[in-house]
């Protein structure tokens, strides 16, 4: 179609002068007949023809979707080749993350180059919830036309409340095979700078870097934190933001009640070995879609749990692990000179060579969801837990987990607490009493597989609140070397918390403090509702 007949036919759909095209408010009427009842409820707010693939297609921007349809021939009402080629096509708004004018340029022009019309950029929901970027090109030489198209996209954009303007990134380069710096400048910088989002990034250079940064550094300017790497990483940054919310609301830290809320939220961009955090918020592992959540502004609330022993608060966290998961990380950190999958495979084969119980009191206050019961907790003085019904357990102890978080992975596929969820204002506790090797290793196999893996006689699982863990011995039967390291470390016990290192030499009580931080990811269970509806992306 040549360049002035295609501006003159758009200009008449607007309410141009040329004869051949119907008035505006015509237009709108003959476009809503034809629709689906919710699309012709609709507002259409700019109507006109543009290029979209190969074909001329009649296209209606409302307040909620972008709609279009080929523009064919005029044939026998019924014929279904027809009414085939005229589809209908849509997308919602709310997937559109940017707008970008189009033109062409060739070598060496810097400037001036050939206007071609609009670009969408969308997210597209993908199997097994991934999430895709793509584009959508409206090819209309009109200039201006096109710039009052490309401003209508611009104002319904600014109008989505939780999407990013401006991130503080913190990157680990040290995370699993040190790849996190080659991931956040080929995968994750184009997207956001795509996006229009400022970024701020810090490479991380030591343990405790992102925290000691976060305690002091001002967030006014950020409308969320990112951290670039794996479990710990993120763990340390989340720790720190609620560290930051605590003292900004003026709370001391020894005895925390009530903790205040996390006032930015955290992505997490997953460039670690085993990606827990990441792989729960999203249903999976996946650079682009973790990006591509923080760009669309998905907030997920998230329950964290309060880890302190003898009134003082250790840290924040979403899972631990003590026992053979404690030990199984001590071991790993004594031989950080390997490999991440080398360290790891070398320390769960020592572990299991040298298993060996710990003794233990275990008390616990069961979950109860009562919302009146919830609020009364919510008020309670720190003294009035006594009235709970606490339960205890004692024995020997193989492993002990309490998760906030299903803590899924490649290696764990259905979770390591498949019964819980992100913000269900529960922790999973998942007690392995003492057995023997063959049947514990039977136990850890069943992870990877889709049989239940708790389906042991020496398993126990509860839903719970609280939960404290009283060691009884400082020696336990380990290995020479375990025990050298325990009198280098005060006799502490090694506590797995996100996949760090936690050594406390006395009882650990953790608490479950539900949506007190949000994360950037989308609900699992929506995405798997949703569906892709345009076809020509």
């Amino acid at each position: 179609m040549p360049r002035g007949r295609r501006g003159g036919r758009v200009s008449a759909l607007e309410g141009g002068g040329e004869e051949e095209a119907p008035p505006a408010a015509a237009a709108s009427a003959l476009w809503a007949a034809g629709q689906q009842p919710e699309a012709a409820a609709e507002q259409v707010l700019l109507r006109g023809i543009f290029e979209i693939g190969r074909n001329s297609c009649d296209v209606a921007l409302s307040e909620r979707a972008l709609r279009w349809r080929p523009i064919q021939p005029e044939r026998p009402a019924g014929d279904s080749k027809y009414d085939l080629l005229c589809k209908e096509e849509f997308i919602e708004l709310k997937d559109i993350f940017s707008v970008k004018l189009k033109r062409r340029y060739f070598a060496n022009q810097q400037r001036n180059g050939t206007f071609l019309g609009i670009t969408l950029f969308i997210c597209l929901k993908k199997e097994q919830n991934k999430l895709k970027d793509s584009t959508l090109d409206l090819i209309n030489f009109s200039e201006d036309h096109c710039n009052v198209w490309f401003r209508q996209f611009k104002k319904t954009l600014e109008g989505f409340p939780n999407r990013p303007k401006s991130l503080k990134i913190f990157l680990n380069p040290q995370s699993h095979k040190k790849e996190a710096t080659q991931i956040y400048y080929e995968k994750v910088e184009p997207l956001l700078k795509i996006a229009g989002i400022k970024t701020d990034v810090t490479i991380t250079e030591y343990e405790g870097h992102a925290l000691s940064l976060l305690k002091e550094c001002e967030l006014q300017e950020f409308d969320g934190v990112v951290c670039v790497g794996g479990d710990g990483s993120a763990s340390e940054v989340a720790h720190a933001l609620l560290l930051r919310a605590q003292k900004n609301a003026g709370l001391k830290t020894d005895s925390i009640l009530t903790p205040a809320h996390a006032q930015l939220p955290l992505g997490v961009i997953p460039a670690g070995s085993t990606n827990v955090l990441a792989h729960s918020l999203h249903g999976i592992s996946h650079v682009v879609t973790a990006t591509l959540h923080i760009i669309m502004g998905h907030l997920q609330p998230v329950d964290v749990c309060t880890f302190s022993t003898t009134g003082k608060l250790l840290r924040f966290g979403f899972s631990a692990m003590f026992g053979f998961g404690g030990r199984t990380l001590a071991l790993a950190e004594r031989h950080r000179w390997m490999s991440p999958n080398q360290r790891r495979d070398f320390a769960v084969i020592k572990a299991l060579a040298h298993l060996k119980p710990e003794d233990c009191e275990i008390s616990f206050l069961p979950f109860n969801g009562s919302p009146d019961l919830q609020q009364r907790k919510a008020q309670r003085s720190p003294k009035s837990d006594c009235n709970d019904q606490w339960q205890m357990i004692q024995g020997q102890f193989l492993n002990v987990s309490i998760m906030a978080i299903p803590c899924l992975c490649s290696v764990a596929p259905r979770g390591l607490a498949p019964n819980t969820r992100l913000n269900n204002g529960s922790m999973a506790l998942i007690i392995a009493r003492n057995t023997s090797r063959p049947e514990f290793i039977k136990h850890l196999k069943r992870y990877a597989s889709v049989k239940n893996q708790f389906s042991f006689p020496f398993v126990e699982t509860y839903t719970v609140e609280e939960v404290k863990v009283y060691p009884r011995n400082k020696t336990s039967g380990h290995s020479p070397e375990d025990q050298r390291h325990e009198t280098a470390s005060e006799k502490s016990f090694p506590w797995n918390v996100d996949g760090d290192l936690m050594e406390v030499a006395s009882e650990v009580h953790v608490k479950l403090h539900p949506k007190l931080i949000n994360l950037y990811g989308g609900s699992i269970e929506e995405m798997n509702d949703s569906k892709v509806t345009c076809d020509c992306l």
